[in-house]
Order: structure tokens, then C-alpha cells, then sequence
């Protein structure tokens, strides 16, 4: 049976069955090389494909009118990326790889008999889509009533608790893999501002920095800062199809 990196991410909820570990592997047929930099989808092109990422980093992100860039969502392997185009014509977002890459492009209307034929698989990427909602959620509150620290410390715990949610091997450390601008164009900050925020962290032990890695000192600090909550644990099952 293929493997799938996105049934893989699914099956962190709930057990899938053969067939839809094999219906999920079929999205995952047509690998696409992407080197970083790379732009996958421009904002208002005709969307004719979906992905699911394999390997490496990718955004989605727009142009506000000032010229300045907002950076609505960092993807890593096993994510579903184009969710929000689904229910439009046009791309309501850019998508570019902050890394080399490797996406799977499908096609749009491939939706239409997963959906069909799998109803556990269709409730799973509601509920996905609902977790990133709010999330998104969050960081929008974050940005209209919080401070610089209180951002930079929620973006840093959601990245952490993301990447934990398909590696186990996360303890308390991880490679964040973003520069400061990209950081800072995710929660309405300039570079030098992220970079005064995690200098003033790492003095006061909320994290360390090597070679790219991020480690989280003080978790309980740092979510109080942030006013952060996890929206990648606790999520409710029970509503879920029988597989």
C-alpha cells in the first residue's frame, strides 16, 4: 500500500482504515519538486489544483495595499495547503516555498469523491480547517490587542506545537527555519523589532538560541506572555464517523 504523509498526519487523531490511507496516498501521486523562493500559486489565479506538502516549508500570504506583505499561514509536511481555495474560483492567497520543497498538486475535483466515498476523511478536514480558523483567530486578536513580546512568544509556541504534532521526537527544542522578517510579516512587526523581542527573551531564559534552533526555556512563562493557547491538543472526537 502507498504511504502518505497526509494520512500519516490524519491518523495523529483518529486510526484510518486501508482504504482510506489508499484514497488519501492518491492526492500524493504526482510529486513536484519546488526550490525556495519558488511561487506555487499567485493570488487570484484560476485555481485548477490542490496540494498536500511532503518535504519542507511553504507560505501562503498576500499584498496588503501599503505594499507590505502579511504572511497568513507556515505549512509543514503533512499539510493539506490550499484549503481555502476550495470554495473559490480564484486563489485568494499567493503560495511560495520558504524552502526546498516538495509538493503534491491534485486536482481540485479529486475532492469530490474522497469526500464522497470516505465521510470520516471529510470530517477530519473540517476539523482541520476549523483548528487553523481559530487559530487564525488568535493571532488576529494577538495582533490588534497584544505587545511585540506577547506575539513573538504566541508565534513561537504555535510553530513549536505544530511541528509536535507529527513529530514525536519534539521535546523542547526546534528549528524554526524562518528569518526574523518572515517572523515579523506573520505577526505585524519589522525584523529589527522580532529581533529585539528574542534578544530580550533569551536574557530573561524564556528561550536559547544554536545553529538555528529554537529551545523553549520556560513554557508556562511563555504562554502566559503570549496569552497563548494550544489549538493543536484537546480537540474533540467524538462527533467523528464511524471508519
Amino acid at each position: 500500500m502507498a504511504t502518505s504523509c497526509f494520512a500519516e498526519r490524519l491518523s495523529r487523531h483518529v486510526p484510518l482504515s486501508d482504504a482510506e490511507k489508499t484514497a488519501l496516498a492518491r492526492l500524493e501521486e504526482n510529486p513536484r519538486k519546488i526550490k525556495r523562493g519558488a511561487m506555487i500559486q499567485r493570488v487570484n489565479d484560476t485555481v485548477t489544483e490542490l496540494f498536500v506538502l511532503r518535504e519542507g516549508r511553504v507560505m501562503s500570504f498576500v499584498i496588503l495595499p501599503d505594499g507590505s506583505r502579511q504572511i497568513l499561514r507556515v505549512y509543514f509536511p503533512g499539510d493539506f495547503i490550499g484549503s481555502a481555495s476550495t470554495i473559490y474560483n480564484r486563489s485568494p492567497e499567493s503560495l511560495v516555498a520558504l524552502s526546498d520543497a516538495v509538493v503534491c498538486p491534485f486536482d481540485k475535483h479529486a475532492l469530490r469523491r474522497l469526500l464522497e466515498e470516505y465521510p470520516r476523511v471529510a470530517a477530519l478536514l473540517f476539523l482541520m480547517s476549523n483548528a487553523e480558523r481559530v487559530s487564525m483567530t488568535d493571532r488576529l486578536a494577538s495582533l490588534g490587542r497584544t505587545s511585540a513580546k506577547a506575539r513573538v512568544a504566541a508565534f513561537l509556541l504555535d510553530m513549536f506545537d505544530r511541528l509536535r504534532v507529527t513529530d514525536e521526537n519534539i521535546t523542547d527544542s526546534f528549528d524554526l527555519r524562518l528569518t526574523q522578517e518572515e517572523i515579523g510579516d506573520s505577526i505585524g512587526l519589522t525584523s529589527v523589532h522580532v529581533n529585539r523581542m528574542i534578544r530580550q527573551m533569551e536574557q530573561e531564559g524564556l528561550i536559547s538560541r544554536s545553529n538555528g534552533r529554537i529551545t523553549l526555556l520556560d513554557l508556562r512563562r511563555l504562554e502566559d506572555i503570549g496569552h497563548y493557547t494550544n489549538r493543536h491538543k484537546d480537540i474533540d472526537l467524538e462527533w467523528l464517523p464511524v471508519g
